[in-house]
């Protein structure tokens, strides 16, 4: 049985793909979007209930309200029935349509910026430390078929809530797929993250002017992800593309905007305003710089803005060209300078008739989340009421030993509220049952003089600072203080010193690891010396100065101590490998017996 792509069927049937959507969920059909397919028959079905519901629009009303006459003999006379014409339509307000809002996700090093790229014709990752986007921006770009927003999403791993964010914000989705690499974890991660915010997936797949791209072995791991291709039969768009050369971006651009036009996207610039904070930062020279999609209304530079307890007059706005402009209408990203503090990304924006009703919302807001609070507070209250707690709870089981939490103490410094987000989530998962991360303060720009006494009420309190760098009269005050402070500029390199830092807080476990084993031969007496030498065969691995030794006698353990020397012939030497001949000197015992086995052996710390 044929398919029959819903959008199809919308268009032949003159009727809006968002009805048609909604006409399928009444049916029980899954359906998700206007690009899905539905059998003949379930089309047949819709056939008919859309030409119901026009018969049942286009009958004239009815309405019997005249009385019947009475004749003068008493009879009533038949009664005409009255028609009322059907009122004049009201004429409903054509809402325009706007750009679509498209994410690019997928795993790190796969070409996601490189896409953006070569669509807007300019140079991004070279701005990026490392060649890797850490940060969501927001870009415009002009296709022969309209204007398109693209956010481009970091793909390493510590930014999953960014990704996430982003999707949440998106209409269109595009997965980058590396055809040399095809499915790896985060692209599987950004696919959820694209469903779960019930948004349309495009696939392109990248890097198949490689030697090694296999296109087809992407297209057949798609179905691992439920992303049947369309030329396996399915829903899912996949292009392949080459956004080194350009070859099928052209056509991938197509099938955004044939999506787009599917989705039927529209907002009204005339409507209340809203928006969501994509990103923020602070500029040295300009102050707090925060990049608003605008999704319904208009935004104009002199509005108010509200974000959550952050309110702004906006002094400047700019597009994503960096041209200075007036105005914003939905689907549009723009750069707006006027806040005070740093927004957090992914907020709602509102905007205010003046500082006063701004003022007020901010109020509101704060009201709300204090009653919430106090109901919260209540609740728990009640329950710690109602649950009573045990002896054994109070005073730990049986034997068991009460450890003292320890503490790593931080003060982290950011370019971006992403940036930031990145490193709370980074330093959140480092907790565990021994060790607490406490982060005295978390915020955007640059270490601060401030910073620095802050963190030295602290013992061994740390300033981390990503992308961005302290002043010298800061620096200073660090030494000073006796504060250290660290700056990256790679996500990677943070990484592995936080994991370091929280294993060196940890109580270290070591462990005892054989590493030689000598078998004596003969006794070496040293009248000068006092004691005797053991004239010894490396049998394995190898012996070490200062090394720890067993004598072993009959399988028995007889001594344990170090190894004071080894002599190689006449040279004092630090270790002596499997299969050479040596003299061993041991701490504290002389008594060696022909036989006797002496293992070596060495302390390791055991990593988690």
């Amino acid at each position: 049985m044929s398919k029959i792509r819903i959008h199809a069927l919308a268009k032949d049937l003159n009727v809006d793909s968002k009805r048609m959507l909604e006409i399928l969920h009444e049916m029980g059909v899954d359906a998700k979007t206007a690009s899905s397919t539905i059998d003949e028959e379930t089309a047949e079905l819709v056939k008919g209930l859309i030409a119901d519901e026009a018969k049942q629009a286009a009958a004239p009303a009815v309405k019997e309200t005249a009385k019947p006459e009475t004749t003068k003999k008493g009879k009533a006379a038949a009664a005409e029935p009255v028609v009322v014409a059907a009122p004049e339509p009201v004429v409903a307000k054509i809402i325009p349509l706007r750009p679509p809002v498209v994410t690019i996700m997928g795993h790190v090093d796969h070409g996601k910026t490189s896409l953006l790229d070569y669509i807007r014709k300019t140079k991004v990752a070279e701005k990026e430390a490392g060649g890797i986007t850490q940060h969501v921006g927001a870009f415009e770009a002009i296709t022969s078929g309209g204007k398109v927003v693209f956010i481009d999403t970091p793909g390493h791993e510590a930014f999953t809530s960014i990704r996430a964010r982003g999707a949440s914000v998106a209409d269109i989705a595009v997965i980058v797929i590396a055809a040399s690499e095809s499915l790896r974890p985060q692209t599987r991660e950004a696919i959820a993250h694209a469903k779960a915010a019930n948004v349309p997936i495009i696939v392109a797949i990248n890097k198949i002017d490689l030697p090694n791209a296999n296109v087809d072995k992407v297209m057949t791991d798609l179905m691992q992800v439920e992303l049947v291709p369309e030329s396996f039969g399915g829903d899912t768009i996949a292009v392949p593309i080459s956004a080194r050369t350009g070859e099928g971006i052209d056509k991938l651009l197509e099938n955004i905007l044939l999506l787009a036009e599917l989705e039927e996207l529209r907002a009204d610039p005339e409507g209340v305003f809203k928006g969501v904070i994509i990103e923020a930062k602070v500029d040295k020279q300009a102050g707090v710089l925060a990049t608003v999609l605008v999704q319904e209304g208009t935004l104009e530079v002199s509005d108010f803005v509200v974000v959550d307890e952050l309110y702004g007059k906006i002094r400047a706005m700019t597009d994503g060209f960096g041209e200075r402009i007036n105005s914003a209408t939905p689907g549009t990203a723009v750069q707006i300078l006027g806040f005070s503090e740093t927004p957090v990304a992914g907020e709602l924006v509102a905007r205010a008739k003046n500082e006063h009703e701004a003022r007020e919302i901010i109020e509101t807001t704060k009201q709300a989340r204090v009653d919430a609070a106090t109901a919260k507070a209540a609740a728990k209250r009640l329950q710690s009421q109602s649950a009573a707690m045990s002896l054994e709870q109070l005073l730990g089981r049986p034997g068991e030993v009460l450890v003292e939490k320890r503490v790593v103490t931080l003060v982290v410094r950011a370019d971006t509220q992403g940036s930031l987000e990145a490193l709370n989530g980074i330093l959140a998962r480092e907790n565990n049952d021994e060790v607490s991360v406490n982060i005295l303060l978390a915020g955007i720009g640059a270490p601060t003089e401030g910073d620095v006494l802050l963190a030295s009420t602290a013992e061994g309190a740390k300033i981390m600072c990503f992308s961005v760098t302290a002043s010298g009269s800061v620096k200073k005050m660090a030494d000073l203080k006796k504060v250290e402070i660290k700056t990256y500029r790679i996500i990677y390199e943070l990484i592995e010193d936080v994991q370091k830092m929280i294993r060196g807080t940890i109580e270290p476990v070591f462990e005892e690891r054989l590493i030689g084993k000598a078998e004596v031969r003969m006794i070496i007496k040293v009248p000068k010396a006092g004691g005797n030498i053991a004239g010894s065969y490396v049998l394995e691995g190898k012996l070490m100065r200062n090394g720890k030794a067993k004598v072993i006698r009959a399988k028995k353990e007889i001594w344990k101590g170090t190894i004071a020397g080894l002599k190689r012939f006449k040279d004092d030497v630090r270790e002596v490998m499997q299969g050479f001949e040596c003299g061993i000197n041991l701490n504290g015992f002389d008594e060696f017996e022909p036989g006797d086995l002496i293992e070596v052996s060495e302390v390791i710390e055991v990593t988690a």
